[in-house]
């Protein structure tokens, strides 16, 4: 008994991927049964460690997206300096931009890309 179907993609065997989930799912718990067992939810096992000192707040303990992209944002310190002299806030403005390149694409498309 053939369970393919062909698609326009090729070939798609759907028992093939149930037994492809299966193991998957095997797997993963097997893994999960070598786990910790001495671990407790609920203990100062879960508390995060701060170099032995109590968090101030949970505020505290969370890493804001200014120090997760520092090194990003800083290599590109100037082109990001340029994109807030130009940032206005106002929407005229972005709908303007949006309608000229719009204008532009169609244009270039019409003289060169129209067969």
């Amino acid at each position: 008994m053939n369970f393919d179907f062909l698609t326009p993609y090729g070939f798609w065997n759907p028992i093939l991927w149930l037994l492809v989930i299966f193991v998957a799912l095997l797997v993963a718990y097997l893994i999960w049964l070598r786990g910790n067992p001495g671990y407790k939810r609920g203990t100062d096992q879960t508390k995060p460690f701060l170099s032995g000192y109590a968090p101030e707040s949970r505020e505290s303990t969370r890493v804001s997206a200014s120090n997760i992209y520092w090194g990003f944002t800083s290599a590109l310190k100037r082109y990001y300096n340029f994109l807030r002299k130009m940032h206005t806030g106002d929407i005229r403005d972005y709908l303007g931009w949006y309608v000229g390149i719009v204008a532009i694409m169609l244009i270039l498309y019409i003289l060169w890309g129209g067969a």
